[in-house]
């Protein structure tokens, strides 16, 4: 379908996104402008938990040191597990659901865009829950898993669990309604035309995490509720000095929730490499139906491994037999997907941009990391390495390997759409030299540590165990990594500001969301498009630039052309302020439940009886 094309322009000041103001941002419903608070909110969570990281690493740097006690190292490995897992990788991804989704299925908003603004103020406040408890030194302590009946009041006094198991539950509010959200979107705000198999491949693998967290979020809860129930109100469900609780129930709700997690933090990554390497090959991407089957593949097995974290406890041996062969058989579509983006890069025309670099970062790191994945569905390997440092080494190659360099990889791609500028390709060069060397240097020698029976999860060690060399390496690599990071925010604030001008498509992309100015418009698409194709401005085919129109028209507002949008409302972010300080009663002052419950309630019923956009023509 052929329509008038109109010259985008280059940069466009009308979007709300540059709006000054505190208000503008509080009260915003865009889903773009929560898009780039999630992504401010989740790097500065990022940096926060590598402090964190540094710490650890510089305490284990040589034998016998005591740069923390013994306490607040259990608080560091805990903090900066459950801060980098649910705090920086999760929201990092979700500031790109929020951003591309609508862009890329040719929508005006997300499905619910009140609970959208919703969801984040819940993981502000719940990330300032759990994380501000650390100054005090009463963080959680009972590692990112917190293995009950360890964290049951019997053997973990004090408040540091209470904060792990409350914010956890928090979070969980905050992942499910945006999960919601976006299914609702996927399936019934596509732009004509836009069938699943025409949709862009980052849309289709943030479709199945949401699936992936609609179904596995429920079981942590249970597990979080059961555990605050044991530890406020007496209960028993895993206090196993008392007849009936089961010492294994919390493993297993655990990690029915937590193997699901894993996929949930990598597949949006395997998304944003999905547009990443095709557009830089100028090819389209290698088999696309296998790789949205392979997807799916990967959502279903994921459900059924998850007792390989578990060979230790003594299951028997049918039980890690089926776990064993379910671990191998998930490494099949992990595998096609690495071969098909090999395929993709094959005989193209490779431009090596920033992005693209993170991209090939990811395929060689996470293929690394799955190796030594593989090792662990063989229950007499696992039962070796279990719980030493070569799992450390195996799970940073997938989740910094694959998810952050993933991750950086979009960054450079999409910061062009998000700013309307370009980030210095020089510094971002470098900013990928550093973080790759820091990465190997860091993590690799933790297999030979691991191999040689360091223990996960010791603050220190004697000397002779043949662990020196392998740790000052590891420490060495680590302090590379804030360097590369401050090379990276430098780029990123500067750029902002002054960085080159981009244009709608400065990569000569083919997906939908390259098809309107950058930034983009409050409203996204001046007319819905009509999607005839998987690449459309590769084809020819629907390229509508009709918002140059608007743009160009100073003064106008969407309503002006007939596009209705919602209003902007600070009523999301008073709901989830009382839903904190209701939580916050359960630690402190039990008066603070009324009063977070009142100011929820009152709040949440305001929101629903205010009119969401202005009344329809």
């Amino acid at each position: 379908m052929a329509s008038t094309a109109y010259p985008a322009p280059a940069h466009a000041p009308s979007y709300s996104g540059e709006q000054s103001g505190l208000w503008s941002w509080l009260s915003t419903v865009d889903h773009k402008r929560i898009g780039i608070l999630y992504l401010y909110t989740a790097l500065f969570f990022f940096m926060f938990g590598g402090v964190e990281a540094i710490i650890i690493r510089a305490q284990l740097g040589a034998p016998n040191q005591h740069l923390v006690s013994a306490e607040f190292y259990n608080q560091l490995f805990t903090m900066h597990g459950t801060t980098m897992i649910f705090l920086a990788i999760m929201p990092l991804s979700a500031a790109f659901f929020n951003f591309l989704i609508p862009l890329q299925i040719g929508a005006r908003d997300v499905a619910f865009p009140r609970l959208n603004a919703f969801s984040y103020w819940v993981y502000l406040f719940g990330g300032i829950f759990i994380t501000v408890p650390i100054f005090f030194a009463v963080a959680p302590n009972g590692g990112w898993f917190g293995y009950a009946p360890l964290t049951i009041k019997a053997y973990s006094q004090g408040i540091n669990i209470d904060f792990w198991v409350i914010g956890l539950q928090i979070l969980g509010i905050s992942s499910l309604a945006a999960a919601f959200n976006f299914l609702t979107t996927i399936i019934n705000l596509r732009a004509p035309g836009m069938t699943l198999m025409r949709m862009p491949m980052f849309t289709w693998m943030a479709f199945i995490v949401q699936v992936l967290l609609v179904l596995a979020f429920p079981v942590i809860t249970i597990a979080l509720v059961f555990l605050l129930f044991d530890r406020f109100f007496g209960t028993n469900f895993y206090n196993t000095v008392s007849a009936g609780a089961d010492p294994l129930l919390w493993q297993h709700l655990f990690w029915i929730f937590g193997h699901p997690e894993v996929y949930i933090l990598v597949l949006p990554a395997f998304g944003l490499v999905s547009e990443v390497l095709p557009t830089y090959s100028k090819k389209p991407l290698f088999g696309y139906p296998v790789m949205v089957y392979s997807g799916i593949l990967i959502a279903v097995l994921g459900f059924g491994v998850w007792a390989h974290h578990m060979f230790a406890v003594g299951m028997g041996p049918i039980a890690d037999t089926f776990f064993g062969l379910t671990t191998m058989l998930i490494a099949i579509p992990t595998g096609v997907k690495i071969f098909n983006w090999i395929a993709t890069m094959a005989q193209g025309a490779i431009r090596y941009t920033t992005a693209m670099l993170f991209g090939i970062g990811l395929v060689a790191l996470f293929t690394i990391g799955g190796i030594s994945g593989i090792m662990h569905a063989s229950p007499p390997a696992d039962l070796q390495q279990t719980d030493t440092y070569f799992i450390v080494a195996h799970f940073h190659y997938v989740l910094f390997g694959g998810s952050i360099m993933g991750i950086f990889a979009g960054i450079y791609h999409y910061f062009p759409k998000i700013t309307g500028r370009l980030l210095d390709e020089k510094l971002g060069k470098i900013h990928f030299w550093l973080t790759f060397i820091a990465m190997n240097l860091t993590f690799f020698p933790m297999h030979f540590s691991g191999m040689l029976g360091m223990p996960r999860r010791i603050y220190t060690y004697d000397s002779g165990q043949g662990w020196e060399l392998f740790n000052a390496m590891s420490t060495a690599g680590a302090m590379i990594f804030p360097i590369a990071m401050l090379i990276f925010i430098y780029n990123f604030f500067v750029s902002r500001k002054r960085g080159d001008i981009a244009g709608s498509n400065p990569w000569g992309a083919g997906t939908l969301e390259w098809t309107i100015p950058s930034p983009p418009p409050e409203y996204n698409f001046a007319r819905i498009p009509t999607v005839t194709s998987r690449y459309p401005l590769w084809e020819g085919k629907e390229v509508d630039y009709a918002d140059a129109r608007f743009n160009a028209q100073e003064g106008k507002t969407p309503a002006d052309f007939g596009i209705v949008m919602p209003y902007n409302t600070i009523k999301p972010l008073f709901v989830a302020l009382g839903l904190i300080i209701m939580f916050c009663g359960l630690i402190s002052s039990r008066a603070l439940i009324g009063v977070g419950a009142a100011l929820m309630i009152f709040s949440l019923y305001s929101w629903l009886l205010s009119p969401l956009e202005p009344e329809h023509h």
